[in-house]
């Protein structure tokens, strides 16, 4: 128990004082940088369909802990991306509120999941379907913690596209709110299950997803396909997750 929880807490110990010694960089959320980050090319350029999942560290000492995801589609031979946020302001699903690859508040995000061409096309509907149809869509819906949240809503988009098989960063709380209301059931990628008692405790065990401890949002674990080691606080360290 005691190895137990020097895991869970010095690695949001290390997170805490890399914040509080180093400072934030980003200065004022009001006033961060939210321009693209680069990562996409201009959607004329590329007319094949195509699917992005983006992380980024939350905003002030939240950063601390978590990172907040969003979803960016486009349909083959479109002139434009449609990026969706879900967040704690104004309408909780937001539709093209930032760039697509845009910087949050300053932070840089990094690619989660990438899918192009014949493959994107055909999973698109999907993900639109679970956007359009998301449960938690009403103002003041959205709870930080331990969700629903931004995890919440981009995790029940690849609970529908198994096919992706993604996995979010540890560090994105919220992933392990049930959505779905079920306690037990498959994991997303369909290669293992999972048990979360209303995302403050949890256990995920899957070929893809690896082996997570859900202790009141901070997420432990182990993945033995690409290895790596998942620390609360820090996120994943080892092999990337990949696809």
């Amino acid at each position: 128990m005691l190895i137990f929880f020097l895991l869970l807490f010095v690695p949001i110990g290390l997170s805490a004082a890399r914040y509080y010694w180093l400072g934030d960089s980003r200065g004022n959320w009001q006033t961060a940088d939210r321009s693209s980050a680069g990562l996409l090319p201009p959607a004329s350029s590329h007319p094949d369909a195509l699917i992005r999942v983006y992380a980024a560290r939350t905003v002030r000492w939240r950063s601390i802990f978590a990172v907040h995801t969003w979803i960016v589609v486009k349909e083959k031979d479109a002139t434009s991306y449609s990026r969706y946020d879900y967040t704690a302001w104004g309408e909780p699903i937001r539709s093209n509120g930032f760039a697509p690859d845009g910087r949050w508040f300053g932070a840089l995000p990094k690619t989660v999941v990438a899918v192009d061409g014949s493959r994107a096309e055909f999973l698109i509907p999907r993900i639109r379907t679970v956007i359009e149809t998301y449960k938690f869509r009403t103002y003041g819906d959205y709870s930080a913690w331990p969700g629903p949240n931004s995890n919440t809503f981009v995790q029940a988009a690849l609970d529908a596209v198994p096919e992706l098989r993604a996995v979010l960063p540890p560090t994105a709380i919220g992933k392990d709110y049930p959505y779905s209301g079920e306690w037990i059931g498959l994991t997303a990628s369909r290669t293992g299950f999972y048990a979360s008692l209303f995302g403050y405790l949890g256990l995920t065990l899957g070929w893809v997803e690896g082996l997570e401890i859900n202790f009141f949002g901070a997420v432990l674990g182990l993945d033995i396909r690409r290895p790596a080691v998942k620390l609360p606080g820090i996120g994943r360290l080892g092999v990337a997750a990949g696809l």
